[in-house]
């Protein structure tokens, strides 16, 4: 089910046909019924994205999830069966034991179990998802987002014809939504034949429009401005505060005769150069045939050394290794720096060295701007969007954090939040309490005490935590969560900068003679199974925000290093009684 396009100025899609596998007329009826009768499954966020791109050519000229054959050619070679160059893997991970023996066909439906395709399954086969990630990433450091995510995934993956009825809905930004065909005939009226496509997730600055602009010249083209609006990595400005400034540069300071907005419903995977490749051919399938790429592109950070995931230019050298084969041709992101002077920006290996020179880091424009309620300046950003990023950026001290305790049983974590919890709401802090105890009673009631469920709690706290902090709650989880990777995971659901780890580091033998309810004797009788600490492992924090001693210092003496902390960080202003004379005679 593929159709070739009419092709006039635009190159033609990768591997000569735009695949198209939404069924329509008089097919569309009869399949509907036959899915109804269908046993049928829930797909993730992550695989109803792929399935989306797949179904109208996105990952042309891909046309189902990849079988194993393909599957292992990606991992080892970057290339399908039939030699065809493909970096990732497009693969529908299941939980075999949600769908009944012997099923033949499938309907995969979204998270509200909107009916979205019907697949016939022909291959189901177990991945190693650790040399996946190997391969694919180049490491299986759980700090990597797509790692951390991945040990959530089914253990099967399954292969087949899809035949898909409908698209994922969308209600925002409808007019901005166009399919690969859809996008070809926007940027065919432009009427040119190099198309410079530009990959953000990121809100866009004047760099970001001076680059873009630059680009479109030096191809002597048409500009796509590509964002991607499905999943980027955690900690992301969400996609609706982005599309409201890509709205508004382009209403009102691009050349609409010649530049093209338009979204991508892409999942990331963070992984860096061969997902530059990716991308690269993706743009092609919507028509460009260059492509802007940045340092350190689809790169998703420091690994737990501390050290970046990919080099800065990796991305860049491997798509330029294959542009000639993939038929787009790699752009550099060239550094431009402004000049004040001069109010005007310019490449910075085109500066002199006696010129001053203006830039403003990502760091800057949240804790200097955004934080503390001030506008960006107008040579660094359009006011338009300035005024979008502080109308969704409240100041610090208004701005939803979490409080994650964890250390041992008996460690310590209830009592020194007990202790942080009053001070809070003496200073005007409105906030919510997720104790371990608590959540086990209402919402993970029926959970066991095995590595699974304890991930399981662990993760629905940190999604009702990081919900509250999405709208600019405080929260304050009191938990075990005795494992690392869980524990990164959870950070993700908050954000990496509104979630502050505290470790509650009391020794063993301390929480074994607090221990009241006799757990930890129980524990070493055998009569408790798999409990922290005993017979199931405790993995302290590397880094944790805040390290508290219980052995030495009080709850109170250790509430207020917390508190300390939140003021240094702005998340609590200062007390403004510390210091004052409070009446108290001091010779009485």
């Amino acid at each position: 089910m593929s159709e070739t396009l009419n092709q006039g100025v635009l190159i033609e899609p990768y591997g000569g046909k735009l695949v198209n596998l939404i069924v329509t007329g008089d097919e569309r009826q009869p399949l509907i019924e036959e899915a109804n009768r269908l046993p049928s499954i829930q797909i993730s966020q992550r695989s109803l994205h792929d399935l989306e791109l797949l179904a109208v050519g996105g990952f042309s000229p891909l046309d189902r999830f990849m079988g194993q054959a393909d599957y292992q050619g990606v991992l080892d070679e970057m290339r399908l069966t039939d030699g065809t160059l493909f970096p990732l893997p497009i693969t529908l991970p299941v939980d075999m034991d949600e769908i009944p023996e012997g099923t033949e066909k499938l309907v995969l439906r979204d998270a509200r179990n909107n009916l979205i395709a019907v697949m016939k399954i022909e291959e189901v086969y177990t991945p190693d998802q650790d040399k996946e990630a190997q391969k694919v990433l180049g490491t299986t450091d759980p700090r990597h987002p797509l790692v951390a995510e991945m040990v959530r995934w089914g253990d099967t993956y399954i292969s087949g014809e899809l035949k898909v009825l409908d698209l994922p809905p969308y209600n925002d930004f409808i007019d901005l939504r166009h399919t690969p065909a859809e996008t070809r005939a926007l940027l065919e009226n432009l009427g040119h034949a190099n198309v410079v496509a530009f990959q953000t997730r990121n809100p866009m600055h004047r760099v970001h429009e001076e680059l873009t602009k630059r680009a479109a010249d030096e191809v002597g083209g048409a500009l796509l401005i590509h964002p991607v609006v499905g999943m980027t990595k955690p900690g992301d400005v969400d996609h609706y505060t982005r599309c409201r400034v890509y709205r508004a540069l382009y209403d009102n300071y691009y050349d609409r005769s010649s530049t093209a907005l338009s979204l991508l419903p892409l999942a990331m995977r963070m992984a860096g150069p061969r997902e530059a490749v990716w991308h690269a051919i993706i743009r092609r399938n919507y028509g460009a045939n260059h492509f802007i790429v940045g340092r350190d592109h689809a790169g998703p950070g420091v690994d737990g050394s501390g050290k970046p995931f990919y080099g800065p230019y990796d991305a860049q050298e491997l798509l330029s290794k294959h542009e000639e084969e993939i038929g787009v041709k790699m752009v550099p992101f060239k550094m431009v720096t402004y000049l004040p002077d001069e109010d005007r920006y310019e490449q910075i290996d085109q500066v002199a060295e006696n010129v001053k020179t203006a830039n403003i880091s990502g760091t800057q424009v949240r804790e200097d701007y955004l934080a503390k309620g001030k506008l960006l300046p107008d040579w660094f950003t359009r006011k338009e969007t300035a005024e979008i990023l502080l109308e969704v950026n409240p100041p610090q001290h208004r701005r939803g954090f979490c409080l994650w305790f964890t250390g041992l049983s008996g460690s310590g974590k209830s009592t020194t939040a007990e202790s942080v919890i009053p001070i809070l709401f003496e200073r005007g802090r409105q906030l919510t309490v997720l104790d371990g105890d608590v959540v086990r009673t209402h919402l993970s009631k029926g959970l066991g005490f095995n590595k699974e469920d304890r991930d399981i709690n662990i993760l629905r706290i940190g999604y009702v935590a990081g919900e509250i902090v999405r709208h600019n709650g405080t929260v304050i989880c009191a938990a075990i969560s005795p494992y690392r990777q869980t524990r990164n995971e959870v950070k993700k659901f908050i954000g990496e900068d509104n979630f502050i780890e505290v470790f509650v580091d009391t020794p063993l033998e301390v929480c074994e003679q607090r221990d009241i309810k006799g757990l930890y004797a129980k524990a070493r009788r055998g009569e408790i199974k798999g409990f922290t600490g005993i017979d199931d492992p405790y993995e302290s924090p590397r880094d944790p925000e805040i390290r508290l001693d219980t052995v030495n210092f009080s709850s109170d003496e250790n509430a207020q290093q917390i508190i300390a902390y939140l003021e240094q960080r702005g998340y609590i202003k200062p007390d403004p009684a510390a210091g004052k004379d409070n009446g108290a005679n001091p010779s009485a």
